[in-house]
């Protein structure tokens, strides 16, 4: 979603209006695969959506002092010369590490290294690493670190 709102600039209502919750025809559960989509794996499913899309909400709305902390921790790099991946990566992780005072900021780091392996380049995991260490170090978030 970060990535659609990075690149084509569109607005988060039509973002999140392009994903479609709902089961494909003969689309079925993985415990039961010939049993369609159990209600609760439904609830588990509009329960990450809705969370999903706090998370890019949050992220949008400080995007200016999310990229602030990036390009000060960034040496010789432009923000707009980031790969997109490793951009929105690092967004994602640094609004979780501001706003998200239950989740220890480790873990949104090794969340933030597998999300740049999965999706990025063979350097992104190492970029994202290195950036979101600097900032650990350089300033004091909410929450814990461990």
């Amino acid at each position: 979603m970060l990535y659609q709102f990075d690149i084509g600039g569109s607005d988060l209502r039509q973002i999140f209006a392009t994903f479609d919750l709902a089961p494909s025809p003969g689309q079925t559960d993985d415990d039961a695969p010939l049993e369609p989509i159990s209600k609760n794996r439904r609830r588990r499913r509009e329960s990450a959506f809705e969370y999903a899309r706090a998370l890019v909400s949050g992220t949008v709305e400080k995007v200016q002092e999310i990229d602030a902390l990036i390009a000060s921790q960034a040496d010789n790099w432009r923000l707009s010369r980031m790969p997109v991946v490793d951009r929105n990566v690092l967004r994602l992780a640094i609004y979780e590490m501001l706003a998200e005072e239950d989740i220890p900021k480790l873990v949104v780091v090794d969340e933030a290294i597998e999300l740049a392996k999965r999706f990025g380049s063979e350097n992104s995991s190492r970029f994202v690493n290195g950036l979101l260490d600097g900032l650990l170090k350089q300033r004091r978030f909410p929450g814990k670190l461990s």
